[in-house]
């Protein structure tokens, strides 16, 4: 599959993560957060009083891998990295953050994981 096909298919993930987390009664912030060349977010929500920085992982089957493996710990390093950069360029204070990890996995009518909290250790 060529770039602008796993590009398109990327997209369609994040919108389909976004509108499950609105479902779940989060509320979207910013989606394709650039803090590098290196550094994306996906998506930054707030949970209550809790901002979320989500990498969504889309993929059509299972033939290459889970979505999740496709996460490195540089990469969660990285999203890290943008998440702190982000706290405090912002005006609004936030209580408590965290990074979570959300899985698209199918094309018609895709399985959605949602993995809360994602520790770099």
């Amino acid at each position: 599959m060529n770039k602008s096909a796993n590009k398109i298919i990327g997209q369609l993930g994040e919108d389909k993560a976004a509108e499950f987390l609105k479902k779940h009664g989060y509320k979207i912030l910013e989606r394709n957060f650039r803090y590098s060349k290196i550094a994306e977010i996906d998506i930054i929500a707030k949970d209550y009083k809790t901002i979320v920085f989500v990498e969504v992982k889309t993929r059509s089957t299972t033939n290459f891998g889970h979505p999740y493996e496709a996460v490195s710990k540089a990469k969660l390093e990285n999203i890290f990295q943008a998440a702190l950069y982000y706290l405090a360029q912002t005006q609004e204070k936030y209580e408590n953050y965290r990074i979570d990890l959300i899985s698209v996995l199918g094309k018609e009518n895709p399985k959605i994981e949602h993995l809360k909290n994602i520790s770099l250790n």
